[in-house]
């Protein structure tokens, strides 16, 4: 389903985002635990998606897809599976329209196998970087003080090297040096920042370590009263906050750059992540389950030029995923999404709520999707995680549905039950309820062309 783009002057795009960062772990959204300032104002003076969902929760599916603006099944299926070199991605697009093309970090979408290595010393193809200009990155690495690059900036081609650092903190200084060089260049550019925190093992630098102890952790309302399961999430969300308030700051570096330089009055950054992740709810950890934690993700769009505090935060109910990300970043450029992508291009309502700042001045809701899909293709056989496939929809109207193969699993009315402690799917008094919300995954499977066999409800 696409939209038509508006047509705008030549606009900057970052894209900033961590890996298995939830949508509730922001202070904006209601988080106790952690302090997210510079996130904070970016919602509080753009337009925060509410319902932000991770199409598939898992890194290289969720990548595949913000990449190319497809469908996982469609892209990257499954972890550790390649994305084909043959599918246009979004740099592409960008490069087409002239832009500077640039990404730092991590990339998780070049089928490397870590039964056979270490990923972070594996070398991603110049021809498997998604056709960057610039391209510093890895494939993938779980240690964050032992962190590796390699790839190109034009025809240099650049070999593995140790960072001194931690990761966070050295990938931002690089994305804000290039961020410095492109200060009074006529080229627009796009740039990625693309971090493995806050995904465990959850070490942050001592100085965010400090202010988070285990034992003052406030954890969700949904997270069972199970000794072993609390103290594990506890400990890990100690870090886990570290890491996300590190990742803070690493955005209020890329503000202060775009200061500096007088690019913020023709840049967007938008800050997202690719999944959630459980940390104790319903007793599970990770992702790769179907439940909020692991499938709800910040998504927020930031404004054009320097903060006002005349303006004010637009924040929005559509239910906007991974696939959708790409054309709705390229609408925002006034460049018209390829016939490539699969996703809804939400730029035009960005647009229009950036004008009225919420209220009755948004697109009407008829216009939006008013489902979106949630799919586990491949199951990847890891702890913590389901091992089988699932297809799930979510309502702009607050109802979630998942299920197995020819089996309900999951029936939620999340409106009156966020933390999803009730679950309808097998009560024969929601029979009617279930019915519909079949019919509507039924109906975006078949748009999408995914052969995920139902069942009769």
């Amino acid at each position: 389903m696409k939209s038509q783009s508006p047509v705008t002057a030549p606009t900057n795009m970052i894209w900033v985002f961590g890996d298995q960062h939830r949508a509730q772990a922001l202070s904006c959204n209601g988080d106790p635990n952690v302090s997210t300032p510079h996130i904070d104002t970016l919602a509080s003076q753009g337009v925060h998606f509410d319902q932000a969902v991770a199409t598939y929760p898992l890194c290289c599916p969720a990548r595949g897809s913000l990449l190319t603006g497809r469908y996982p099944h469609h892209a990257v299926p499954g972890h550790e599976y390649p994305l084909s070199s043959e599918i246009p991605t979004v740099a592409d697009a960008f490069n087409e329209a002239g832009y500077d093309t640039a990404y730092f970090g991590k990339w998780h979408v070049d089928g490397f196998h870590e039964s056979e290595g270490r990923a972070a010393l594996h070398t991603v193809p110049r021809a498997r970087r998604g056709r960057f200009k610039t391209w510093l990155g890895y494939e993938n690495n779980n240690s964050q003080w032992d962190s590796y690059l390699h790839g190109h900036r034009g025809d240099e081609e650049i070999s593995h090297f140790r960072l001194p650092g931690y990761e966070t903190d050295e990938l931002t200084s690089y994305f804000v040096e290039y961020l410095a060089s492109r200060a009074g260049k006529t080229e627009p550019f796009f740039a990625v920042l693309s971090v493995q925190p806050p995904h465990d093992p959850y070490l942050a630098p001592p100085m965010y370590m400090a202010r988070h102890r285990p034992a003052d952790i406030i954890l969700r309302d949904n997270v069972p009263p199970v000794e072993s399961v609390r103290q594990t999430a506890e400990r890990d969300l100690a870090g886990y906050y570290g890491m996300i308030e590190n990742l803070d700051d690493a955005v209020g570096q890329i503000r202060t750059v775009l200061d500096e330089t007088n690019l913020i009055n023709n840049t967007r950054i938008v800050f997202f992540s690719d999944h959630g992740d459980m940390h104790g709810s319903h007793g599970q950890f990770r992702k790769m389950t179907a439940y909020e934690e692991a499938v709800r993700v910040p998504c927020i769009v930031g404004s054009l030029g320097r903060y006002s505090p005349m303006r004010r935060t637009a924040r929005v109910p559509w239910l906007i995923g991974q696939p959708d990300l790409a054309p709705t970043t390229l609408g925002l450029c006034g460049i018209k999404p390829p016939d490539s992508m699969e996703g809804f291009d939400y730029s035009s309502r960005v647009l229009h709520a950036e004008g009225g700042a919420g209220g009755s001045d948004m697109a009407p809701p008829g216009e939006l999707p008013t489902e979106a899909l949630i799919q586990s293709v491949i199951p990847t056989g890891h702890g913590n995680s389901v091992d089988r496939p699932w297809r799930g929809v979510i309502t702009i109207d607050g109802w979630k549905l998942v299920v197995f193969e020819k089996t309900p699993w999951l029936m939620f009315n999340l409106t009156e039950d966020p933390m999803e402690l009730v679950n309808h799917a097998h009560n024969p008094s929601y029979h009617h309820e279930r019915r519909r919300l079949y019919q509507k995954l039924e109906k975006l499977l078949t748009d999408v062309g995914d052969d995920f066999d139902l069942g009769d409800i």
